[in-house]
C-alpha cells in the first residue's frame, strides 16, 4: 500500500536510504554506499508539504519511499529508494506512478530526475519507465542548480544525468 508519509515514519526512511545505497557498493562506487543518508529534519520538510509517499508492508512499516519538489515546473523526483529485501516487487514504478497522479492534479507536464546514467537500477531503469536522458542544453535553471549542487559533492566522479517523463 502506498499513503502519504506520517512524521513517526520518518526516522524509518533513513534505514531505507541507508539500506538501498548499500547497493552501490557491489557496482564499484562505495563513496555512494558511504554517502550521508540525510535527515528526518530534512525529509519532514517534504512530509509536511504532502510530497512524501511511503510503501509500507502488512505491518504499515515504510520499506520504499519518495521525495518530490517542483523544480522547472516539473514534478522531480528528488529520491526514490527501496528496501532491498523488497526490490522487484514494482514499489518503485508504483510510486512514481502516485507522483505522476500528484503531477497531473496539480497541472504538471513532466516528471524529472537527476541519476547515474550507468548503473543498472538507475538510468535504465527509469528508461524502462519511459523517461529519457535531458540534454544540456534543454536542462532548466533549476535542473542545472541541482546538477551543480550534485558536482560539488563529487557524484558526477560517475556519470550522470537528468531525465523528464512527459505526462
Amino acid at each position: 500500500m502506498i499513503r502519504l508519509a506520517r512524521p513517526d515514519d520518518l526516522p524509518a526512511l533513513i534505514d531505507v536510504e541507508r539500506e538501498a545505497g548499500a547497493l552501490f557498493r557491489d557496482v564499484g562506487m562505495a563513496a555512494i554506499a558511504d554517502d550521508d543518508p540525510g535527515s528526518v529534519a530534512e525529509l519532514a520538510g517534504y512530509q509536511s508539504d504532502g510530497r512524501a509517499w511511503v510503501s509500507v508492508d502488512s505491518g504499515d512499516r515504510p520499506v520504499a519511499y519518495l521525495v518530490a519538489e517542483v523544480v522547472d515546473g516539473h514534478a522531480h523526483i528528488e529520491q526514490v529508494s527501496v528496501r532491498p529485501s523488497h526490490a522487484r516487487r514494482g514499489l518503485g514504478s508504483a510510486l512514481i506512478e502516485t507522483l505522476t497522479d500528484w503531477a497531473r492534479s496539480r497541472g504538471l507536464p513532466a516528471l524529472t530526475l537527476t541519476t547515474f546514467a550507468a548503473v543498472p537500477w538507475n538510468a535504465p531503469y527509469y528508461e524502462r519507465l519511459r523517461f529519457r536522458v535531458l540534454p544540456e542544453a534543454e536542462l532548466g535553471d533549476g535542473l542545472r542548480a541541482i546538477r551543480r549542487t550534485e558536482a560539488a559533492r563529487g557524484l558526477d566522479t560517475w556519470p550522470r544525468v537528468a531525465m523528464i517523463r512527459p505526462l
